[in-house]
């Protein structure tokens, strides 16, 4: 199954339902800071991920409670290899470099994962 790439908006939407597992409409946009998007705004983008397949939904009456198809992790994996693809030549070296290149990463960070990754078998 391909996985769809969300905007920022859908992924907004789907962090919180990631965190809340299972809610209504009224529990995401409390989720949302000041200034809140308006009702209709929530509601569409939570169809739009029903259509992407990345949220389904249990009929309560006039309401849906909304809850994950696709996992965080999933997800994750999926984002950070298109980002490594498009933006790195498909080279995790490349995109490793760039972190600690930019000081995003520091040496001794990406030490601690090397040992990690070595004894993780």
């Amino acid at each position: 199954m391909q996985i769809s790439q969300l905007t920022k908006a859908e992924e907004q939407v789907m962090h919180y339902l990631w965190d809340l597992k299972k809610a209504f409409l009224k529990d995401v946009l409390e989720q949302f800071p000041e200034p809140k998007p308006h009702t209709n705004t929530v509601s569409t983008i939570l169809k739009v991920l029903k259509e992407k397949d990345f949220v389904d939904y249990k009929v309560f009456g006039r309401q849906h409670e909304y809850f994950p198809l696709i996992s965080k992790e999933k997800y994750s994996g999926k984002s950070m290899k298109s980002l490594v693809k498009n933006y790195f030549e498909g080279s995790y070296k490349n995109a490793v470099s760039f972190l600690v290149e930019k000081n995003q990463m520091s040496v001794e960070d990406l030490e601690m994962l090397l040992d990690e990754l070595k004894n993780k078998d």
